[in-house]
């Protein structure tokens, strides 16, 4: 209870205003009703932030699964590219080898 009340930065003496206010306006059969719809509002504001935070991290892995699959097509297209090129540069190696005298 101290760390909600520190968290709160409320002490005593606010907290038991707050509980007579309570007593006050909702006399002691309407109090166990305020709380039930309390806790509710509580749990109901819980599962909505939980919900919105599991549907951002679902958005964020499955735009990271679409960026990895780009870059490895992207990547399995540039090699087979160069693997293209490659191939066709090796016949004229063959063809016409460069002589270290030439190449000076």
């Amino acid at each position: 209870m101290n760390t909600v009340l520190l968290f709160l930065n409320m002490g005593g003496s606010e907290m038991t205003v707050i509980l007579i206010m309570i007593f006050l306006l909702f006399g002691g059969k309407g109090i166990p009703n305020v709380a039930r719809t309390l806790g509710k509002t509580v749990r109901e504001f819980k599962d909505a932030a939980s919900g919105i935070q599991r549907d951002i991290m679902n958005t964020s892995t499955e735009i990271e699964r679409e960026i990895i699959n780009t870059s490895s097509s992207i990547s399995k297209e540039v090699n087979e590219q160069v693997q293209k090129i490659q191939r066709e540069i090796e016949p004229e190696k063959k063809e016409n080898p460069v002589k270290k005298d030439e190449i000076a």
